[in-house]
């Protein structure tokens, strides 16, 4: 097996004897930052053609080269999860995107709810976050992030298909559980510091495809609710079980 001590995301189809071209920032990372010169081994991978094992065939600062020399990994789709959160504080959202895309988010979609402290994102800075934390968790696929839309303009345009895990903070310390529904195509909905609204949580209650539960006895701040949530759902219905 090729050993890889580093793992890089390309936009740029991948098969064995694929030459690779790097931007002027790939390379000035691995060739200024890391020190890596001809003839290192770095791990590629696009999120569809899986993970290669690449030599570095030009190392230069500005425009570097790599050749793939053999597959390591094919690619490994995350469930069919998407997380929907309440954008927070600038660090803390940074934290939610990361730890998504580690444990298993297909889609990451920032909502506005009525209580949402936070009327804008840098989609583009979260997406970079997205992908980062898929080099560095050894994942072969990125998961998307989308704009910043409004809650109750999401729910109009649901597809009824995907079932919601609601996270209803007013549960806090009921006993609920997953065990009673089946796998299939789910989303998670992780409120605001403020919480849901209580026009909101009437409304999801009402929805047939809406699951409220509770993360247990004590209220968790959004970021770590999201952790918890994450946890719950691939534990009963992801790819850990």
């Amino acid at each position: 097996m090729v050993e890889t001590k580093i793992r890089l995301f390309v936009d740029h189809p991948l098969a064995e004897g694929q030459t690779v071209p790097l931007d002027r920032d790939q390379s000035h990372y691995l060739f200024g930052v890391m020190r890596q010169g001809e003839g290192a081994m770095i791990a590629l991978f696009n999120g569809r053609d899986g993970e290669f094992a690449a030599e570095v065939t030009r190392a230069h600062k500005k425009a570097g080269e790599l050749t793939c020399r053999v597959k390591t990994r094919d690619l490994q789709m995350p469930p069919d999860l998407w997380l929907l959160f309440a954008p927070i504080k600038k660090a803390r959202t940074d934290f939610i995107v990361e730890k998504a895309a580690e444990m298993g988010a297909a889609k990451i979609c920032p909502v506005q709810t009525e209580f949402t402290n936070s009327e804008r994102i840098r989609q583009d800075r979260l997406q970079a976050h997205a992908l980062e934390a898929a080099e560095q968790c050894g994942g072969t696929y990125v998961p998307e992030v989308t704009g910043l839309e409004k809650l109750d303009r999401v729910l109009a345009d649901w597809d009824a298909e995907r079932q919601i895990m609601f996270c209803d903070e007013a549960l806090v310390g009921a006993a609920q559980t997953l065990s009673a529904v089946k796998g299939g195509k789910w989303a998670i909905l992780i409120g605001p510091e403020g919480g849901f609204s209580e026009a909101e949580r009437k409304r999801l209650h009402a929805l047939d495809f809406a699951h409220a539960v509770s993360l247990g006895p004590r209220i968790l701040r959004a970021d770590t609710a999201a952790v918890a949530a994450l946890t719950l759902w691939q534990e009963h219905l992801g790819d850990w079980s």
